[in-house]
């Protein structure tokens, strides 16, 4: 079995898991859906790079805001014990949108996704198949010159086609990419003998 790295957009992630998980009612472990990823794809999976960023923080931040952080804080922490783990963070920032209304969104990961990406084979000489887990168009010219030097892209992405949906994904990242594939519940799953991992 090939080994294989997966790069994570984690914004783009957690809304999707929390999306399915509605819709199942079933909690899922975090890492176990990577596992179940590369198990579809029969790679094994050599090194996971998550790219987050530390929830918003005001001036002054309120308690919400502080248990965000500290419950951040202990799962980065605990992310960061593991070797086959690399963490990147990034940072969040708030805007004010059309309607009046606060949103969050994150700042320079998408940068450190991609530098990660060119870099790579410093580090992993032997790797042939990456799976990146994103939907952002940002991406597209990492994968083709990815693909260049004859590297597999696989994708993995959600979107739906609803009016005004937070989920959309490029065309063109769907089409540069070596293969997509639309997550779905299946791969939120957790297995029997995974069940004591996070």
């Amino acid at each position: 079995m090939e080994d294989t790295l997966v790069f994570v957009d984690d914004g783009f992630f957690g809304l999707v898991k929390k999306h399915l998980q509605k819709k199942t009612g079933i909690k899922s472990k975090y890492l176990q859906t990577f596992r179940n990823i590369c198990k579809k794809e029969n790679l094994s999976l050599k090194h996971l790079f998550i790219y987050t960023c530390p929830p918003y923080q005001s001036p002054y931040p309120t308690g919400k805001e502080g248990f965000l952080l500290s419950r951040y804080q202990n799962m980065i922490k605990m992310l960061k014990k593991k070797k086959w783990i690399t963490v990147r963070e990034g940072r969040c920032q708030k805007i004010i949108n059309e309607h009046g209304k606060e949103e969050y969104c994150q700042k320079g990961v998408d940068a450190l996704v991609i530098l990660d990406m060119y870099d790579f084979k410093e580090l992993h000489s032997n790797i042939k198949n990456i799976i990146l887990i994103a939907s952002d168009s940002d991406f597209v010219p990492v994968i083709e010159r990815m693909k260049q030097k004859g590297i597999n892209i696989i994708l993995y992405t959600y979107f739906d086609r609803k009016r005004d949906s937070r989920f959309s994904t490029s065309n063109h990242l769907l089409r540069v990419a070596s293969k997509w594939i639309k997550l779905n519940e299946t791969y939120f799953e957790d297995s029997e003998n995974e069940t004591t991992k996070i």
